[in-house]
């Protein structure tokens, strides 16, 4: 029994976890859905339009919010396709790269795919995601 008990320590030993990256790819985000803009590149308080990305097509919609009544989820939840402001941009997304309206734009996340960011600066936060 001893020797099972040492058996099974030495051979813990030689069997190590790899922590490579190669082994633990980052999760894959995707841009379909409902983000947020805000003027205030730190503060998602200040959102007032919400675009949508649906099957490679790009819809915007504004919210009625002020500096003193914010809009709130809520707010955004309730517009419909009957609010989209008339025009549509096109999009293309493959984990990186978002392509819209046929400008290229290298994009990563943060706050489990709550928060995309924009490497021109840009920051957009993910409807009901509950990022700040």
């Amino acid at each position: 029994m001893k020797n099972l008990f040492i058996i099974a320590v030495v051979s813990m030993m030689f069997t190590s976890c790899s922590n490579d990256s190669e082994d633990n790819p980052l999760p894959a985000y995707t841009v379909e859905g409902k983000w947020l803009w805000s003027p205030d590149p730190e503060d998602r308080t200040y959102a007032n339009t919400m675009f949508e990305f649906v099957d490679g097509n790009v819809y915007t919609s504004y919210a009625n919010c002020t500096n003193t009544n914010p809009c709130t989820d809520a707010d955004f939840n309730a517009l419909d396709a009957t609010d989209r402001i008339p025009g549509v941009d096109t999009y293309t997304f493959d984990g990186n790269t978002l392509i819209w309206d046929e400008i290229s734009r290298a994009v990563s996340f943060e706050c489990d795919g709550g928060i995309m960011l924009n490497v021109n600066g840009y920051k957009l936060w993910r409807l009901n995601s509950d990022c700040n």
